[in-house]
């Protein structure tokens, strides 16, 4: 057999190794990620539809719901939302009179975000919708699984965390 001959057939053997070892449809982030991604379109239709809110507003509504005040850099930590959309959002929310943000007077170059009255009342319409539909999206499961469900995602965030902290092969 040739060089390039051999050459080839390693790397059409290495392209089937390559994909015996990843199925995407199996491959744990991506499905992770659609699971994700069905969760929270299976939710937006009760913020979305209902109370005309999109999902950046929802979820700084949420964390507002539960820390009524909150600097504008925590948002975005908290709701896993880049400085951008927490922004776009934001203003969109202020237009709208959901939230208000005034001067932190501690640090004058942060702000910090409250919901307003008509913010709150909106938070306490949207609360029992968006739990109705996780005990609907829940009520597949035993309450041993939840419970176990729990578990496991505690322990991946935990891991996740640890490995954007210290990714493999960075040099301490």
């Amino acid at each position: 057999m040739t060089k390039a001959a051999n050459d080839e057939r390693n790397r059409r053997d290495g392209e089937v190794a390559a994909e015996r070892e990843l199925r995407l449809q199996r491959y744990f982030p991506y499905r992770l990620a659609r699971l994700a991604e069905q969760v929270s379109l299976a939710v937006a239709e009760v913020y979305a539809d209902r109370f005309a809110l999109s999902r950046q507003e929802w979820r700084i509504l949420a964390a507002l719901g539960e820390q009524p005040r909150l600097p504008t850099k925590e948002i975005g930590r908290l709701t896993t939302l880049d400085k951008m959309n927490v922004s776009r959002a934001m203003q969109s929310l202020e237009v709208r009179g959901i939230v208000s943000r005034s001067r932190d007077p501690e640090d004058g170059r942060e702000r910090i975000v409250t919901l307003t009255a008509a913010g709150r009342a909106l938070y306490r319409k949207i609360v029992p919708h968006a739990l109705a539909r996780e005990a609907d999206l829940l009520g597949v499961l035993s309450a041993a699984e939840i419970a176990t469900l729990d578990r496991v995602m505690d322990k991946l965030f935990a891991a996740a965390e640890r490995s954007v902290d210290d990714p493999p092969g960075r040099k301490a």
